[in-house]
């Protein structure tokens, strides 16, 4: 019994604390500002269990799916690559190929990936040639995109428990653009498991300092020099740990009074010095270009990704457009439209409840996965960078968003504890929000990564207004198709010339079948080019308003590969070659024969631009303008940004004398296509023609521009300096077109 007569506190009062000398003050501990409760709970044991159950099953699924997954364009690339760098470790350097790749500029990539499946591959003795080479490229990658899962999953878990690390693990398996690109993405993926393998045992070995489990240590190397491994992009990876180990530094030992604390200073420096240092040479290992100057090319790598970013036509919002001038929000709407509802939904929430997460849970990490998820998608739109392919560049961005939404939802069903049937629905509503996404992932497991979300009315509701296979694994679909109908088969009685844009996949798939299969690299707008009798064709580079009108799949598609009731890859097939004949005959200017091919040939594909194009240039050029009126208009009416075509509804108005019309068509044909070295000289030839000398000479400057040698433009730019007297200029336009001769 107290002596003092003051009463005992209460169970769970507070008491004042008792007064102390400014001497015991100064032998206090340091204020921890991240301290906060313990985030364990009775059920612990039970939903540990149900995590790794999660996470197992969803290791088996990924690898089961990589194995049907079709071949990515960019493997062009990659492949090419892998072979070389194992020609350069098989030589123990003595085979430079690897230092310099001009086509791709692979060199300047880290070789992790490459190295590893490129060694696996020649163990298992299979070439390129081979389904199997492949299939271990796809399987590596799944088990990297299980990787970024699972360690999204475990950094949620320990932020707020395992409940909410087993949500987040469920939204990324139920992710279908990050696990589409899991079966087949050899960059973005493997870069991606780096990024979050590193933040997550980063957060792990300064949570539990001065105790440092060894794992961990060897996750976070890991973690940093596979992302650096990957792309130069990884040296991100670096500052990440710099800054939040000096956060973490700091704030657990009151602040800047730390830095008065030697010990810990000291005990920090060398986990973060040592881990950065391993996690570098680790990187180094796998990249010959670094190796050359460890302290310098990296850093000559990163710099020179600006220089080297691709621009190329893209589908965003129904128009077709150069990838440099795509607007602002062109990833933040990719990311919107093609993530689930419940990890948007999530995402945003979170931003809500940031100043509760904060307070409640470790605001050093938490910070972290905000920091992870929205620094990338910030720093692209400040900087303006080209990014297309949807957000492919910005994946590891996404393991960031989920954890996120996983702590949204997780905060959400604590936040009803106490009222379960509300608690439950707020379960039930997590799952509806999932379900059109994971049911989008079982329906179409060769290729979920076309997937989009209700908002945008799925993937039938963005065809035509939004790249759907960018990558063209659609191919493999198209020729198992073909297999089964027994048209490929290893004892055809003839050669089958079969014609793509994704050449690449469709060589290394049909390479069984030897000389019994030729494939032809032909674009969409050259399909007519040459002859062949099957052709494969996704809607990758194809316009906008032809796939919104119906007018693809064309008339002569057999078959037709779909996903979420969206037509993605078609399967053609050519009867009598009257638009390749029709062609042929145009560039022997025989004209007879090429209108009676192309009509022949738009008689059974009315659907065929290409033939229409050319059927109207026919007419134009023997004179029957209004026949070649009628053709050109279907044309445009099939695909109203044809450039061919925009040029000859141009000539024709100016065949009929209608200067004005003529002007105003070409002046929109170049407002569609900038590039259009034609319509630019026919505005330079006309302004010439209205005395508008200095207006010709800038019209014919642009056509120059956009086709170097485009000799008319020379000869007419010549032809007006010689008559304003400025021969000097004339001369110069003479010697380049001399030299083109």
């Amino acid at each position: 019994m107290a002596k003092s007569g003051k009463p005992n506190p209460k169970p769970g009062q507070r008491t004042s604390a008792p007064k102390t000398s400014s001497a015991s003050v100064s032998r206090q501990e340091p204020k921890d500002y991240l301290e906060r409760p313990s985030v364990a709970t009775p059920q612990d044991a039970l939903l540990r269990k149900i995590f790794w159950g999660v996470a197992a099953a969803g290791l088996l699924i990924l690898f089961v799916l990589s194995l049907g997954s079709g071949i990515n364009a960019d493997d062009k690339f990659q492949v090419d690559y892998s072979q070389k760098l194992v020609n350069y470790y098989g030589t123990f350097g003595k085979d430079t190929t690897a230092l310099h790749i001009p086509e791709g500029n692979m060199h300047l990539y880290g070789g992790f990936f490459e190295v590893v499946t490129g060694f696996a591959n020649k163990a298992f003795g299979l070439q390129p040639t081979d389904l199997g080479y492949h299939q271990v490229r796809h399987a590596s990658s799944a088990i990297l995109g299980w990787a970024a899962i699972l360690c999204a999953g475990l950094l949620a878990a320990l932020i707020a428990g395992w409940r909410a690390g087993i949500i987040t693990l469920i939204i990324m398996l139920l992710s279908p653009r990050f696990v589409g690109d899991s079966l087949m993405n050899p960059k973005d993926i493997p870069f991606a498991a780096g990024y979050i393998m590193a933040m997550y045992n980063m957060a792990v070995v300064l949570q539990k300092l001065p105790e440092v489990r060894r794992w961990n240590l060897i996750g976070m190397v890991a973690g940093l020099g596979i992302s650096l491994g990957i792309r130069a992009g990884g040296l991100l990876s670096f500052a990440i740990l710099f800054l939040f180990a000096g956060l973490h530094f700091l704030l657990k030992n009151g602040g800047l009074r730390a830095l008065s604390n030697g010990p810990a200073l000291k005990k920090y420096a060398t986990i973060v010095l040592g881990t950065a240092a391993a996690g570098y040479v680790f990187a180094l290992f796998f990249w010959p270009y670094a190796l050359q100057s460890p302290f310098k090319n990296p850093f000559v790598a990163l710099s020179k990704f600006a220089d080297l970013e691709v621009k190329i036509r893209v589908l965003f919002d129904g128009v077709n457009q150069m990838s440099d001038k795509t607007p602002w929000f062109y990833a933040v709407k990719w990311i919107a439209y093609t993530i689930p509802l419940a990890a948007l939904a999530g995402f945003l929430g979170s931003l809500l409840l940031a100043p509760r997460l904060l307070k409640r849970y470790q605001p050093l990490w938490v910070t972290m996965v905000f920091f992870a998820g929205i620094f990338p998608v910030f720093y692209v739109i400040y900087k303006n960078s080209v990014i297309h392919d949807g957000w492919r560049h910005l994946t590891f961005a996404y393991p960031g968003m989920a954890i996120a939404a996983g702590l949204f939802w997780n905060e959400l069903a604590e936040f009803f504890a106490e009222k379960k049937y509300v608690q439950w629905a707020v379960y039930g509503v997590l799952a509806l929000t999932l379900a059109d996404a994971g049911a989008f992932i079982a329906a179409n497991p060769k290729m979920p990564y076309v997937y989009f979300n209700p908002i945008v009315g799925g993937t039938k509701g963005a065809y035509g207004t939004y790249e759907t296979d960018y990558w063209g694994v659609s191919v493999r679909q198209g020729l198992e198709w073909m297999e089964q109908q027994g048209i490929l088969k290893p004892d055809m009685p003839e050669t089958v010339i079969i014609a793509t844009n994704m050449y690449y996949s469709a060589k290394q798939l049909t390479a069984k079948y030897g000389d019994r299969v030729k494939i032809k690299y032909l674009k969409w707008e050259k399909r007519c080019d040459d002859a062949w009798d099957y052709a494969l064709y996704p809607t990758r580079f194809l316009d906008g308003t032809t796939l919104k009108k119906g007018f693809w799949p064309p008339d002569n598609a057999v078959h037709i590969v779909t996903a979420g009731g969206a037509p993605i890859l078609a399967v053609l097939k050519d009867n009598g070659r009257n638009c390749a004949l029709g062609i042929a005959a145009s560039k022997i200017s025989d004209w007879p024969n090429c209108i009676e091919r192309l009509r022949a040939e738009v008689a059974n594909v009315s659907d065929n631009d290409l033939a229409w194009t050319n059927l109207a240039q026919a007419y134009l050029n023997t004179n029957q303008l209004e026949e070649a009126r009628a053709a050109v208009e279907k044309t445009l009416e099939i695909n109203p940004d044809d450039t061919q075509g925009n040029n000859l509804l141009g000539l024709y108005w100016i065949q009929k004398e209608d200067i004005g019309r003529a002007k105003s068509q070409f002046q929109d044909a170049v407002k569609k296509e900038p590039s259009n070295a034609i319509a630019w000289y026919y505005l330079g030839l006309i302004a010439y023609n209205q005395n508008e000398i200095q207006l010709a000479l800038n019209n014919l400057m642009q056509a120059i521009k956009a086709s170097p040698n485009l000799k008319q433009a020379y000869q007419l730019s010549a032809k007006i300096y010689e008559e304003q007297g400025d021969l000097d200029a004339a001369s110069r336009f003479k010697a380049a077109l001399s030299q083109m001769k």
